[in-house]
């Protein structure tokens, strides 16, 4: 039998991401071949993720960033099983690589993001590295991105909820104070669109009929049904429309009143918020 050194180990270790044990019977397995045993790993890797496949993968780290430039944000998840994995550095790590990579290339859907350059081999290829490294399900499972005047990117504590937003603007002395701080409103508030025109009809015709008939099992008469349904539309709308919401940060006005402080012509563009278990 071929012998193996610490040293060609250790070489397959940095070179893959793999434990030292899984490395060292890579290369004995295959006489020492760096390339053989690059593949064995690999197949190892797609061999637990088929085993695994059935599993449930509700763990993760959630990471969004912005680019230098300030018009281009990101935000990906990466998905595990459990939550000991999600918290080592090392997946955090890898998590931030994938992210360096969105935010440098600037994919516009998942499948440009899996298909993009991470060390010499393709996203979706370390992502299977990691199952064979790690022995758990993995896999890359959200990706969105804003492109706009002016980006931002917020990270909660734990990364298991991150956002990023867009402003049509990029000039005024409090923009980035004001994107910051609207970056974190989306967090806290989970808004479902920018404004009143962006709610799918789906919704809108859903919200009708649940106010409808919450009027007509309060006894309301039937001639204010319709009316009574309207309005709570509306109050939908201002819990659930981001420029409708009241500012967290000063309840007394709305985030469009905010804004307008600011520039009268000042607004959200889009938004993105990927929180694990949603």
């Amino acid at each position: 039998m071929i012998k193996i050194t610490a040293a060609e180990v250790n070489k397959l270790r940095k070179q893959t991401g793999a434990g030292m044990m899984d490395c060292k019977k890579a290369l004995v397995e295959n006489d020492g071949d760096f390339d053989k045993a690059i593949d064995y790993l690999r197949k190892k890797g797609q061999k637990v993720a088929a085993k695994r496949a059935d599993k449930n993968a509700s763990e993760g780290v959630v990471i969004a960033k912005t680019n230098t430039e300030k018009n281009f944000s990101i935000v990906v998840t990466i998905s595990c099983e459990t939550d000991f994995v999600a918290k080592n550095q090392d997946f955090i790590d890898f998590v931030d690589s994938i992210a360096n990579v969105a935010i440098n290339n600037a994919p516009k859907s998942i499948e440009e993001l899996k298909a993009l350059d991470l060390n010499g081999r393709s996203v979706e290829e370390n992502v299977m590295d990691q199952v064979g490294k790690i022995g758990e399900k993995i896999g890359l499972t959200s990706y969105e991105f804003v492109e706009a005047a002016r980006t931002f990117s917020y990270n909660h504590q734990g990364n298991k909820l991150a956002t990023i937003l867009g402003f049509n603007k990029a000039d005024g002395e409090k923009v980035d104070q004001m994107g910051s701080e609207l970056a974190m409103q989306v967090a806290a508030m989970n808004p479902i669109a920018v404004d009143k025109a962006d709610v799918s009809q789906e919704i809108i015709d859903k919200e009708i009929e649940i106010g409808k008939d919450q009027a007509r099992q309060a006894g309301k008469a039937e001639e204010l049904v319709e009316r009574i349904a309207l309005g709570k539309l509306n109050k939908f709308y201002k819990d659930n429309t981001l420029l409708n919401q009241d500012f967290v940060r000063d309840t007394k006005k709305s985030v469009r009143q905010y804004l307008s402080e600011e520039d009268k012509d000042l607004t959200v563009t889009s938004f993105k918020r990927l929180m694990l278990g949603e």
